[in-house]
């Protein structure tokens, strides 16, 4: 919230309600201040006290609140109440929906100055954004929330910069996400500021770019960070409509204060629920850690359920790279239909320019699958297509083993030529300077 407005402002106020009401200067003086007090007050030449403010505001009959900023009583309180049906709505799955009930949010936080709703606003409108693809989009919002944030905790602008990391992710750009992400979780830890909601965003945010770059074992203990520092909700979905609808009926009988903290539980149980949605990257871990010891059944089981923890809204770019494991742990279990089913269905809801990595990744082992099924025009096409998207993309790790891949199909097929081209092209990629180390691994928290 920001303070009261400044004396000629609330001078102003006060002598714009107080003619409105008709009464005089000693009306609106008596009993406890004189009229040259009220004067000089309307003159904008006193900065009054609270309690002159209170006295006033209690003769015009308005709101303490109301008189010294020139908001309406209720307005924080009905647009926290708002924000908490657009956090639902964006849970739900209802990304389009949610932008435009936190853009709506967002023009009146403006026009009263409302900085926190402001942010808050401006996050739901970067992951909804991200939701549906827009990732410049997204990425603006969430440069506008950190700004509004400048000189909050860093705990408070941590949705804002994990927001920022992903939009940089999504598009491509692996090392500046992880940059971004690395860098908070070490001021974070190294500064004693061991706040867990804002330890668990970053840590289960930055598993996929870490297994993008090829650091699994730093993605592993992330997982393992992560999901020690879950927090154990029953259903916060029911939790916090409970909070809402406690929250609309405190607010019928004006008990304003006590409406807040409920709507503040809601927030906090919708934020909950985004998280478990982000703890599906644990999940995804966890099978891909299977699936590397040989244990397909497991692995199996547990991408599944990060399938399944991922809302259908959401599933254009935080559900691919699940989708592209659990089709390879299902091709190596023998079945490859089903396999290449689900990797063409998540290739239809993607593009270069959204998930170009997962992209490559569901070509890649398309290729592979088609390789299997002797179908080496098909792998090829496969294989030229993923090359071109991880390129692009710098993603070294993955252009190597794909050039290996690659080469090995042409040499077989009598082209050693071109396979040979292709293995310096990925030996050229693994040796290049920079592009698949990373610095030491950020300060861990005291769990």
């Amino acid at each position: 919230m920001s303070e009261r407005d400044d004396p000629g402002t609330i001078g102003r106020r006060v002598q714009q309600l107080r003619t409105t009401r008709g009464l005089t200067q000693k009306q609106l003086a008596e009993p406890a201040y004189t009229p040259a007090y009220i004067s000089t007050l309307e003159a904008g030449r006193v900065r009054a006290s609270e309690d002159a403010l209170r006295h006033i505001a209690e003769r015009l009959g308005v709101a303490y609140e109301e008189l010294a900023t020139g908001r309406p009583a209720r307005l924080a309180t009905d647009l926290r109440l708002r924000l908490t049906e657009a956090q639902r709505t964006l849970a739900g799955g209802e990304a389009e929906r949610a932008a435009e009930q936190y853009a709506a949010l967002l023009d009146e936080a403006e026009a009263h100055d409302l900085t926190d709703v402001q942010a808050v606003a401006l996050l739901g409108l970067g992951e909804s954004a991200i939701d549906t693809g827009e990732l410049v989009d997204a990425r603006e919002y969430f440069e506008r929330a950190e700004n509004v944030l400048v000189d909050a905790p860093l705990p408070a602008r941590v949705p804002a910069l994990r927001g920022r990391a992903v939009s940089h992710y999504l598009a491509g750009e692996l090392r500046y996400a992880v940059y971004l992400l690395e860098s908070t979780l070490d001021e974070l830890n190294r500064g004693g500021l061991h706040d867990p909601d804002a330890l668990l965003l970053l840590y289960a945010s930055i598993i996929g770019p870490y297994m993008d770059m090829g650091a699994q074992a730093r993605a592993a203990q992330a997982a393992e960070l992560a999901l020690a520092l879950a927090p154990r909700a029953g259903d916060p979905a029911l939790v916090a409509r409970m909070h809402r609808s406690v929250a609309r009926t405190l607010l019928a009988e004006g008990r304003l204060a006590e409406a807040d903290a409920s709507l503040v539980k809601a927030a906090e149980l919708y934020r909950t629920l985004q998280l478990r949605t982000e703890l599906a990257n644990c999940h995804w871990m966890r099978g891909y850690v299977y699936a590397q010891n040989g244990e397909l059944k497991l692995a199996e089981g547990e991408l599944r359920q990060a399938l399944e923890m991922l809302s259908a809204g959401r599933a254009a770019l935080y559900s691919s790279q699940v989708a592209v494991e659990l089709a390879d742990v299902l091709h190596r279990r023998g079945k490859s239909e089903e396999a290449s089913s689900l990797l063409r269905e998540t290739l239809n809801d993607l593009s270069s320019e959204r998930g170009a990595l997962h992209s490559a990744a569901a070509h890649r082992l398309l290729g592979i699958i088609a390789e299997d099924a002797r179908d080496t025009e098909g792998a090829e096409e496969h294989y030229v297509r993923a090359l071109s998207l991880l390129e692009r993309a710098g993603a070294a790790g993955d252009l190597a083993d794909l050039c290996r891949l690659l080469g090995d199909l042409l040499r077989r097929t009598g082209r050693v030529e071109a396979a040979l081209d292709a293995y310096r092209t990925g030996l050229g990629h693994r040796t290049a300077p920079g592009t698949t180390t990373l610095g030491p691994a950020p300060a861990q928290p005291p769990l």
